[in-house]
Formats: C-alpha cells, sequence, structure tokens
C-alpha cells in the first residue's frame, strides 16, 4: 500500500522528528479530521508500506533520518514558487531550497523526485512577466535533477478566500499564455509538465495532463509494478491515486496565504502546542472515547513474472 503524508501539513518541514519515531515504532495514528475519536492506526513496516509519498516546502530536516526510509519505496514532491515572504512567510530562501532540491534528489533518484511550481497566481507584483523569468530560473537550476514539473493555477476554495481575500482567479487567456511557455521551458530542461486538475487544456502544448500522482508515477520511484485496489480521485477532477494520508489539517507554520489546509494561523498556533514527538500521532495523545480502528494492509507489488 501507499503511505501519503502530504495532503494536510507539511511532515518533513515541521515534524520530521516525530515521523522519524513512528518508524522506529512502526505504527501511526490518525484522526478523522470530520469525527475526531474515529482513529486508524496504519503500520509502517516495508513489507506492507511500498511506498511513502511526501509534499513538502522543506526536506532539509528530514535528511538527518533518511537512513530509516531506506527500506520503503519513496517518492517526493518538493514545492518551490517564486513567492516572497509577502505570501509565504515562514518559507527558507528559495536558493537554499533549490540546493536542498538537488541533494534530494542525489539521495532518492531522478524518479522519486517532481518538482511543484504551485499554485500559481497573477497580482501586479507578481506578473506574467515575473513568472516567465522565475520559473526560466528554476527550471535551469533544476535540471537534470527531475523529469517532472508539476503546475496549477489557484483555486479559490473557503480557506483561500479567508486568508487571502485580494487573490483572483488567473484568467483563461494568461492560463494558456503561461502554460506554453512553463511547458516549452521545462521541456528545453527535460521535465516533462504535469497540470495538476486543470482539465485538458494544456496538452495542445505538450503537457501530460493524466495526473500528477499516477501509480506508473510509484511504479517507476520503486522499479516495481503494482496492482491496486481502485479508488477515486480526491476531487472530481482529479486522476491521482490519493492513499491514507497520515497528516493532518491546521498543522502548517509555512502559514501560506493561498492554504487551503490551514483555517487561520492562530488555530494553527495552538494545534502545535499540542504536539509531542513521542506520541502516535501528529496533534495531542489517546483521548478518551476513541476508537482505534487497525486499517487492513497488505502490499500492492505484482509479483508476477511480466514478459514486457
Amino acid at each position: 500500500m501507499i503511505i501519503n503524508t502530504g495532503q494536510r501539513t507539511d511532515i518533513p518541514a515541521f515534524y520530521a522528528e516525530w515521523f522519524a519515531n513512528r518508524l522506529k515504532e512502526g505504527f501511526v495514528c490518525v484522526r478523522n479530521p470530520y469525527n475526531p475519536h474515529q482513529v486508524s492506526r496504519y503500520r509502517l513496516d516495508p513489507s506492507v508500506v511500498d511506498a511513502i509519498g511526501f509534499c513538502t516546502k522543506n526536506p532539509v530536516p528530514m535528511f538527518p533520518y533518511m537512513e530509516l526510509l531506506k527500506a520503503y519505496g519513496q517518492y517526493w514532491f518538493v514545492t518551490i514558487t517564486p513567492y516572497g515572504r509577502d505570501i509565504e512567510p515562514n518559507v527558507p530562501d528559495k536558493h537554499g531550497l533549490l540546493e536542498a532540491f538537488k541533494k534530494l534528489s542525489d539521495m532518492v533518484g531522478i524518479d522519486s523526485i517532481g518538482w511543484r511550481y504551485d499554485p500559481i497566481f497573477i497580482s501586479e507584483k507578481y506578473t506574467l512577466d515575473y513568472h516567465h523569468r522565475a520559473f526560466k530560473q528554476m527550471a535551469a537550476a533544476l535540471a537534470g535533477y527531475t523529469k517532472t514539473v508539476v503546475i496549477s493555477f489557484i483555486d479559490l476554495y473557503k480557506k483561500v478566500k479567508s486568508n487571502f481575500p485580494e487573490v483572483q482567479e488567473v484568467p483563461a487567456e494568461e492560463r494558456m499564455i503561461l502554460g506554453k511557455y512553463i511547458i516549452d521551458i521545462a521541456t528545453e530542461c527535460g521535465m516533462t509538465v504535469k497540470p495538476c486538475a486543470e482539465g485538458n487544456a494544456l496538452a495542445i502544448y505538450g503537457a501530460a495532463c493524466g495526473g500528477c500522482m499516477l501509480i506508473s508515477d510509484y511504479e517507476k520511484a520503486i522499479g516495481k509494478p503494482m496492482k491496486v485496489p481502485k479508488r477515486k480521485g480526491a476531487r472530481a477532477e482529479c486522476a491521482c491515486y490519493i492513499s491514507c494520508d497520515i497528516g493532518a489539517y491546521n498543522t502548517c507554520r509555512h502559514l501560506c496565504r493561498y492554504c487551503y489546509a490551514n483555517a487561520e494561523p492562530e488555530k494553527v498556533l495552538a494545534q502545535n502546542r499540542l504536539h509531542d514527538s513521542m506520541s502516535p500521532f501528529l496533534i495531542g495523545n489517546y483521548m478518551e472515547g476513541d476508537i482505534i480502528h487497525d486499517v487492513p494492509q497488505k502490499s500492492w507489488i505484482d509479483g508476477q513474472l511480466s514478459l514486457f
């Protein structure tokens, strides 16, 4: 099976020690965000966990614990955008992140890492021209260290509109102009552009519009075929295979203004005060009334020999 860490928070950036402790103890507990007393308990064992998916803006805190991950298949998305601290107040320096990306690529291999340049929005400061220059510089720096760059244009979810009220959707014409430019530059740098839940509009320019995190991506990363159960995407327009996420909402201290996973900064700070790196839970610990469900787990690796 696949364990996912990055749909609700940034575990490598802020909870690396906790995750390392979970790997050592061999299990993790996850509260249902809509029914907190309903708890799923997952084994963290390479005999049943075929791959761990990461999505982070800063992989560096996880580097001291990479030895613990060697027994697992891995796929990393590292998000590096062109925005400043007015938008991403707690994201580290981008030059340092580009170097960290390259170091991580050397550790896990080029087929196990992708770059996310998203979400994209346009403003008086972050113009089309600005994105042109920024993307070109970043792509040149990452050439040879990844084969994939994922892009998406900002979606105005309720939490996004609350934390970033002045942001506007990117008009269709500007999406096509910028999308074509990004695809051209990425191609020059040996990367395939995968739009995330953006439909097929950019396919005419060479984008791979089938989804940004497919089973085929995991198979390339681990070097083995997989037979997986059918599962719906996270959104109607999403074809990605999103598996069991062990994160929690309202816990990412990057506090990016476009974030869909944080309600408000005050709640994030309150949640973080409840974090214990030794707890089975990312936030808090066992509570009276908890109903623990041990999730059935098995390897999805296809052991049959293939003629192809």
